[in-house]
C-alpha cells in the first residue's frame, strides 16, 4: 500500500478545480452584489452538496486502500459529515457577526465568500503542519484528543445558543476599532478607501477581519476532529473543501432554521468527545512514549473502525435534529 489515496497530479487537478469554482464564484458575486434569492442559494447549494457526494461515492467505489486511509470513500463522508456540522454550528457566529456590524443583506454574500476564502489558506496551513506532526510523532494524538474532549465539554456547557448578548469581539478587530484610520460609512464591498488624502479602512474590512480570524479559532476545532476520522490530508483537505463550500448558501438558506436546532451544542459536543476518546484510543494503541506502560503499544486499547465513527456521526445529527426541531414545535404550540 502507498502512503496516500491522492498523488501529485491528483493534488494539482484538485486545487486547480477549487481555484477555478471560487473564482468563478467570487467573480459572479463581485460583478453583482445581491442579496441572493432562496431558489438560487438552493440551486448552488444542491449542485456543491451533490459533487461531495459524487466525489465520496468514486472514493468509495474505486480508490484503493493506503497506508494513511485504509477505508477512503467511508473516511471521506464521515470527515465530510463532521466538518459539515460544525460549519453549520459557526453560522451561529457568522450571523453575529453581520448584526454587528450591521452588513447590508446585498454585501454579505462578498463578506462570507472573503471569509471563505480565508477560511480555505488557513485550513490547508493547519492541514500541513497536521499531517507533519502526525508523521513525526504519534503521541500527538494524545493532544488533539485530549483537546477534543476538553472543547466537547466547554460547548456542551454553553448550552443552548443565546450568543448575541454574550459575544465580543475578538482583541485583533478591537485594536484595528481603535488604531486604525476607519470610515464608519460602507463604500460597496471596497476594504479600503482613500479620503483626503488619507487611506481609510471601511466597515467591511472589520467584517471580513472578524470573520478570518474566527476561522482560524474554528480550524482549532475541526482539523484534530477530522484526523481522528482520517490520517489522510487529500481527505481531509477536500472533506473541508466541500463543507466551506457550500457554507455561503447555508447561511441564507437556513438563517431562520438556525434558530430552532436548539440542541446542535449537544450534539457536536457528544461528536467531539467520541472523536477526541477515539484518537486517545487510538493514540494508547500506537502508543511510544516511555512513562505510558514503558513505551509499549497497550494492545487492548481498540481502534474504532471507520464504519462505527460513520453510523455515530449520523445517528447523531439526526436525533440531534429531531429532538431540536420536536422541542421548538412544542414550544411554540405553547406560546
Amino acid at each position: 500500500m502507498g502512503d496516500s489515496v491522492a498523488s501529485p497530479l491528483v493534488w494539482a487537478i484538485t486545487i486547480v478545480v477549487l481555484v477555478a469554482v471560487l473564482a468563478v464564484d467570487l467573480l459572479v458575486i463581485a460583478r453583482r452584489p445581491h442579496e441572493p434569492t432562496m431558489r438560487e442559494v438552493s440551486r448552488h447549494l444542491a449542485v456543491f452538496v451533490g459533487m461531495a457526494i459524487i466525489f465520496g461515492v468514486v472514493l468509495w467505489m474505486f480508490a484503493e486502500p493506503h497506508d494513511l486511509s485504509p477505508k477512503p470513500g467511508p473516511e471521506f463522508f464521515a470527515g465530510w459529515l463532521t466538518e459539515y456540522s460544525l460549519s453549520v454550528d459557526n453560522l451561529f457566529i457568522f450571523i453575529i457577526l453581520m448584526t454587528k456590524f450591521g452588513v447590508p443583506r446585498q454585501y454579505q454574500q462578498t463578506a462570507l465568500m472573503i471569509g471563505i476564502v480565508l477560511a480555505l489558506v488557513m485550513r490547508a496551513a493547519f492541514i500541513i503542519v497536521g499531517a507533519a506532526a502526525i508523521n513525526q510523532f504519534s503521541w500527538v494524538f494524545y493532544i488533539f484528543g485530549l483537546f477534543l474532549v476538553y472543547t466537547a465539554m466547554k460547548l456542551a456547557g454553553e448550552g443552548q445558543h443565546d450568543d448575541t448578548e454574550e459575544f465580543e469581539e475578538n482583541k485583533l478587530v478591537k485594536f484595528a476599532e481603535t488604531h486604525l484610520p476607519a470610515t464608519s460609512e460602507w463604500h460597496g464591498t471596497k476594504l479600503t478607501i482613500k479620503e483626503g488624502g488619507k487611506r481609510l479602512i471601511t466597515p467591511m474590512f472589520l467584517v471580513v477581519l472578524a470573520l478570518g480570524t474566527t476561522d482560524l479559532l474554528f480550524a482549532l476545532d475541526s482539523i484534530p476532529a477530522i484526523y481522528g476520522l482520517t490520517k489522510d490530508p487529500y481527505l481531509v483537505f477536500t472533506a473541508n473543501m466541500f463543507a466551506l463550500m457550500g457554507l455561503r448558501q447555508l447561511y441564507f438558506l437556513i438563517g431562520g432554521l438556525l434558530q430552532r436546532l436548539i440542541y446542535l451544542s449537544y450534539g457536536l459536543a457528544f461528536l467531539l468527545a467520541f472523536i477526541g476518546v477515539k484518537l486517545v484510543l487510538h493514540a494508547m494503541h500506537e502508543n511510544e512514549l516511555p512513562f505510558i506502560n514503558g513505551g509499549e503499544h497497550i494492545t487492548w486499547a481498540p481502534d474504532i473502525p471507520i464504519w462505527f465513527s460513520l453510523i455515530v456521526i449520523v445517528g447523531t445529527l439526526a436525533v440531534t435534529a429531531v429532538v431540536s426541531l420536536a422541542a421548538t414545535r412544542k414550544q411554540d404550540a405553547r406560546g
